[in-house]
């Protein structure tokens, strides 16, 4: 059994507080905007529902679903997600959740892998839920599973600290040329939150060397990182995936907003190198060409983001809607907007 340390909920509140996501964030998402999500995407069961990729569910979608049911201060629609997560997806010894729920399958875990994205999200909001509403259920959960995290997919590896996308398939020896990682897995925002619930100095270390890591992945002629980056020597598109800037990296810019404002130069550097004229675009990394265009708005409002923090432009009226369909973009679309209501109210 994973032990399932308590964490002093003063504590906790205190570094909440001094960090900025904390409960200030509660009602950043309205209550139409989170109607809208929820009728879209939360299944009665409380699973988040990805319609765009067969109507599976995964440990990213109910990590998304939690953190944004906090910023909608919604407990109810909160504890009904939770329930979902802990009953169906953490099923693992090691305290990690499975990632992958298939609704037409049997069983319907089909990959028992954890992805360290998802995992990171579920312990994320369950300490800000805990923390706010007093839940100390919530926080003891999300402590158990930084603990977790932090013993499996932490790693130190070549003088850095790294997070592996999974426990299994992604270490050196797993790999001939591991230790491999995606960029996009890496949430900045929750780092600080990590090292309350599991103390170590290995969360800063993680959070620098990865910001040095994505501003020194610049590949091929736009200057990105791959969405699967090869550690095992200097930084390289790890073999067997397609190189290019994909459907993951796309959040980049906005964890790093999120995370804070020291970071908008990189950020901006980013989306000026992944936007084809003015719009996000999945990148063909040696050839530096568009494979496709995103036209969702959901893709587009970290646009707005900057344009709001970097030239003081309002956003736009209709961009404050959830127009998207699609859980994916709609999902980017809200944490964008909280993140405005949060921190750039002017902006709207």
């Amino acid at each position: 059994m994973i032990a399932k340390p308590l964490i002093s909920m003063l504590t906790l509140l205190g570094l909440l507080a001094a960090t900025g996501p904390a409960a200030a964030q509660q009602g950043s998402i309205g209550p139409s905007l989170w109607q809208d999500y929820t009728s879209r995407f939360l299944d009665a069961s409380g699973r988040i529902v990805d319609n765009a990729n067969g109507g599976i569910s995964h440990s990213e979608g109910q990590g998304y679903g939690l953190l944004l049911a906090f910023f909608a201060n919604s407990p109810s629609d909160f504890e009904q997600i939770w329930s979902f997560t802990k009953t169906e997806l953490m099923i693992r010894d090691d305290g990690l959740t499975a990632w992958k729920w298939d609704p037409g399958a049997q069983p319907h875990v089909t990959d028992v892998n954890n992805a360290s994205d998802g995992d990171l999200l579920i312990a994320y909001a369950l300490a800000m839920a805990g923390a706010a509403w007093e839940r100390e259920d919530y926080l003891a959960s999300a402590a158990a599973l930084a603990h977790a995290i932090l013993d499996n997919v932490v790693v130190e590896s070549g003088g850095r600290v790294l997070l592996l996308p999974a426990a299994e398939g992604f270490d050196a020896g797993e790999r001939t040329d591991g230790p491999v990682i995606n960029p996009s897995y890496w949430i900045f925002e929750s780092f600080p939150i990590m090292a309350i619930l599991a103390p170590s100095d290995r969360w800063s270390r993680l959070q620098q060397d990865g910001l040095a890591l994505i501003a020194q992945m610049q590949f091929g002629p736009r200057q990105l990182p791959a969405e699967w980056v090869s550690l095992a020597r200097q930084p390289k598109p790890a073999e067997g995936f397609a190189a290019e800037f994909g459907y993951n990296a796309i959040r980049i810019p906005l964890y790093l907003l999120r995370a804070s404002l020291e970071h908008i130069e990189l950020a901006k550097r980013m989306l000026q190198a992944m936007t084809i004229n003015g719009t996000p675009a999945i990148i063909d990394l040696p050839s530096g060409q568009a494979k496709e265009r995103l036209e969702d708005p959901g893709y587009q409002f970290v646009n707005h983001i900057l344009a709001c923090v970097g030239e003081g432009r309002a956003v736009p009226v209709a961009a404050r809607e959830l127009t998207s369909q699609l859980y994916y973009p709609a999902t980017l679309h809200l944490l964008g907007l909280a993140y405005i209501v949060e921190k750039h109210p002017s902006c709207l």
